[in-house]
């Protein structure tokens, strides 16, 4: 699939499920576009791999610590087995792992010595283009941790990475679909929101800031809330973005990132 010729989105669309998502359907739907090979760009908000740059580790000091993102969906995936629900609850618990996460009323001593928690390249630059505010992948408290959410998704994609390529640990297909971290907060300021105020929760404002994306409205929808125009702005974006050959190629994503830290789709 050629980055700057996938079709333009006409119209965003939920897909949406009678008993709601839950990560083993989500899974299933993803092997199901696999088995059909549709051409598809498909955006995931969370962090596909932890910090490695900074320490040449993901878990430096602890010798099963692997050698890359593949390796590492892997460990996750195998300490995790008998997690239900695709969940990581073993590997937080995990008591060599457990030193490199900041858990509810303990920091590990390997969480890194900065307020924030160690992070990735990609994410540094996302503060310092003021694209996102990323939280450390090893945060697991409070209202801005994505380490919990980031590890369970390192399971569906060690689940789904022997059908559904994952940018940039795997080359660009020429058809069928492809799997790229993204920041939701980007699609929301390139479809004219204010940084720190991109939830939307109203058909009004949804119809406007799609057709900043050069994007025709959605369907109405019954209830209007973030998670939903979340989706559909994203989804708009992702349209757009696609098209532009330098998002594919980021200056500061070398070889060995691109292998252990991945990258966030949008961040140049």
């Amino acid at each position: 699939m050629e980055p700057d010729k996938h079709p333009e989105l006409v119209v965003p669309e939920l897909v949406e499920r009678e008993l709601g998502w839950s990560r083993d359907a989500a899974l299933q739907w993803l092997l199901t576009q696999a088995e059909q090979c549709r051409d598809m760009l498909i955006g995931i908000d969370m962090s596909a791999a932890l910090p490695f740059a900074d320490a040449g580790a993901y878990f430096p000091g602890w010798d099963k610590s692997p050698p890359d993102a593949k390796s590492l969906w892997k460990l996750v995936s195998d300490i995790c087995a008998d997690d239900p629900h695709l969940s990581a609850t073993s590997f937080v618990a995990h008591a060599a792992a457990y030193e490199y996460f900041r858990h509810s009323g303990y920091l590990g001593s390997q969480y890194g010595v900065a307020k924030s928690g160690r992070l990735r390249i990609v994410e540094q630059h996302s503060r310092l283009q003021r694209l996102a505010n990323p939280y450390s992948s090893l945060n697991l408290v409070g209202a801005a941790q994505v380490g919990k959410s980031s590890l369970t998704c390192m399971r569906v994609l060690h689940r789904v990475n022997s059908k559904i390529p994952v940018w940039p640990f795997d080359p660009i297909p020429e058809t069928g679909p492809l799997i790229v971290e993204i920041y939701t907060s980007i699609a929301a300021v390139a479809a004219g929101l204010r940084r720190g105020r991109t939830k939307i929760r109203d058909r009004q404002a949804l119809d406007r800031a799609l057709h900043t994306l050069d994007s025709k409205t959605a369907a109405p929808l019954l209830h209007y809330d973030d998670h939903k125009t979340d989706a559909l702005i994203t989804t708009a974006w992702l349209a757009k973005a696609s098209r532009d050959r330098l998002l594919w190629s980021p200056k500061a994503m070398s070889a060995k990132i691109a292998t252990t830290e991945g990258w966030t789709f949008g961040v140049f």
